[in-house]
C-alpha cells in the first residue's frame, strides 16, 4: 500500500469542530467594519513577484527568503501573496478608485510564508486587512485604532497593549538612518548575524530584534523621534491627543518600526503576553507614499492587518470560543420505503422553521445504530419516523439532552414546537 499523503508542513487542514469557530470571529469582524462604512474587495492570491518588490522593498526577509515565487507557463515570475496591502492599492489604482476620492477597503484571506511553524505563525496564515485612501489627518488614524478596539470589545478580549510611534517623512527616516548606521557600526561586533546582514540593507529593522544580547544596544541607540520633521510631530501629536480623548491608553515605544518598506509617520500594534514569542495580534500604520510608488496619483493611506489564527488562539486561551455548532434535531428512519418520507417531511420542516439545524439518517443503518449516531452527533432531539408514523401523519421525538418522555406529535405541532425551541436557542 503506497504510503498516504500528508499536508504541507505549516498549511492546516481546518476541521468541521474548528470552522464553527472561524465563522463566529469573521462575522463579528464583517459586523464591526459594516458599522464603520468599510467596504470589501478581494483581490487575487496570485500576484506578479515585481508588485511585492517594490513594494514590500527587495532586501526584505519576506522577498529574500519567505515568498512562493514561481514562473508560470508564459515564463513571467509570480508570487503568492506575503501580505495583502500590495494587491489592495494595486487593485484600487488598476480600477481607478483611488485617485481624489475617499476610499474605506476590507479584505481577509489566506497568505502565505515560507518561515519556520511555530504557534501562531504558519506558511499559509490568515489575515485581516483594512485600508482607508485618501485622509492625510490623524482623525482616521484614530478610528482604526477605535474599530480595532471596538473588535476586542466585542469578542470579549481584555489585556490587549497599545503601542504606537511615529516613523516620519522618508527624509527623516534618511537622516535617521545614517546616524543609526554610523552607531551600529561603532558596535558591529555585538550584533548578531541578522542585525549585520540588516545593517546596510534595512537597519530599522534591528530595532525590532527580540535577542536579548542585543536590548543594550538597542535601547541606547539614537532615537527617531529626534530626527522627525515638525510636520510628522504635528501630526502624531494630534493623533495621541485624539487617543487622550477617547481613553484609549497606549505605550509611546520608540523602538517600534514594521517589518515593510513602506510605513511611514503612524505605527502602531497591539500586543499580547499571552502567546509566547508571536505576541503581535494587530499592526498597521501609515504608507502615504506606497499608491504614487505603483504608479497611481499621491495618496494618503493607513491601514492595519491582524492575524486571524493569533486572535484565534488568544480566543482559545481566554475560552471565548463557543461551543462546536450540534444539530437541533437528528431524524432516525425506521424500515422499508421510509427514506422518501423522511426527506419530503425534513424539507416541509426546514421551510417552516427559520435557522433549523435537522440532519437526516441516510446510512440505511438499523434503529439502535441510528439513534447512536442521533446522540453522538449533540442533537436536542431525534425525530423517529417509521411506516406506522406514516400512515398516521405523525413523528416520534425522543429527548436526548433531557429526562423526558418520548413524544408523538402531528407534523404541524412538531414544526410549532421546533420553532419555539430554535427561537429560545438563538436569544
Amino acid at each position: 500500500m503506497s504510503k498516504s499523503i500528508q499536508a504541507i508542513r505549516g498549511m492546516h487542514d481546518l476541521l468541521p469542530d474548528e470552522t464553527g469557530h472561524w465563522q463566529h470571529l469573521e462575522y463579528i469582524i464583517r459586523d464591526v467594519l459594516r458599522s464603520y462604512g468599510y467596504r470589501e474587495i478581494r483581490p487575487p492570491i496570485v500576484e506578479k513577484t515585481e508588485l511585492f518588490k517594490r513594494t514590500i522593498g527587495e532586501v526584505t526577509d519576506i522577498v529574500e527568503k519567505e515568498m512562493y515565487t514561481f514562473e508560470d507557463r508564459n515564463g513571467d515570475s509570480l508570487s503568492l501573496r506575503p501580505e495583502g496591502t500590495a494587491g489592495g492599492v494595486r487593485a484600487g489604482v488598476e480600477h481607478g478608485l483611488l485617485y481624489n476620492q475617499i476610499q474605506r477597503f476590507w479584505y481577509m484571506g489566506p497568505m502565505f510564508r515560507h518561515e519556520r511553524p511555530q504557534k501562531g505563525r504558519y506558511r499559509q496564515f490568515h489575515q485581516l486587512g483594512v485600508e482607508a485612501f485618501g485622509m492625510p489627518g490623524p482623525d482616521v488614524d484614530a478610528e482604526l485604532i477605535l474599530m480595532t478596539q471596538r473588535l476586542w470589545r466585542r469578542l470579549g478580549i481584555t489585556g490587549l497593549k497599545l503601542q504606537i510611534n511615529s516613523l516620519g517623512s522618508a527624509e527623516a527616516r534618511h537622516r535617521y538612518r545614517d546616524e543609526l548606521v554610523r552607531y551600529m557600526d561603532a558596535h558591529s561586533g555585538a550584533l548578531d548575524e541578522d542585525s549585520r546582514r540588516r545593517l546596510q540593507s534595512n537597519p530599522l529593522r534591528i530595532l525590532d530584534s527580540k535577542i536579548p544580547m542585543m536590548q543594550p544596544i538597542i535601547q541606547s541607540a539614537p532615537k527617531l523621534v529626534d530626527y522627525l520633521d515638525e510636520e510628522s510631530i504635528q501630526h502624531f501629536a494630534e493623533l495621541l491627543n485624539l487617543l487622550d480623548v477617547a481613553g484609549i491608553s497606549y505605550e509611546v515605544n520608540p523602538c517600534l518600526v514594521r517589518g515593510l518598506d513602506y510605513y511611514g509617520r503612524t505605527v502602531f500594534e497591539w500586543v499580547t503576553d499571552k502567546l509566547g514569542a508571536q505576541g503581535t495580534v494587530c499592526a498597521g500604520g501609515r504608507y502615504d507614499g506606497l499608491v504614487e510608488q505603483l504608479g497611481g496619483k499621491a495618496t494618503p493611506a493607513v491601514g492595519f492587518a491582524l492575524g486571524i489564527e493569533r486572535l484565534l488562539a488568544l480566543l482559545a486561551e481566554d475560552t471565548l470560543l463557543p461551543s462546536a455548532d450540534r444539530p437541533d434535531c437528528y431524524m432516525v428512519l425506521v424500515g422499508e420505503g421510509v427514506a422518501a418520507n423522511g426527506l419530503v417531511l425534513a424539507e416541509r420542516l426546514r421551510d417552516a422553521v427559520s435557522d433549523l439545524n435537522l440532519v437526516v439518517d441516510c446510512s440505511g443503518g438499523g434503529f439502535k445504530a441510528q439513534l447512536k449516531k442521533a446522540d453522538k452527533s449533540g442533537a436536542r432531539l431525534a425525530l423517529i419516523l417509521g411506516e406506522d408514523e406514516i400512515q398516521a401523519k405523525t413523528i416520534g421525538i425522543k429527548y436526548l439532552r433531557e429526562n423526558r418522555d418520548q413524544e408523538t406529535l402531528t407534523h404541524d405541532v412538531l414544526a410549532q414546537r421546533l420553532k419555539t425551541m430554535v427561537a429560545a436557542s438563538t436569544h
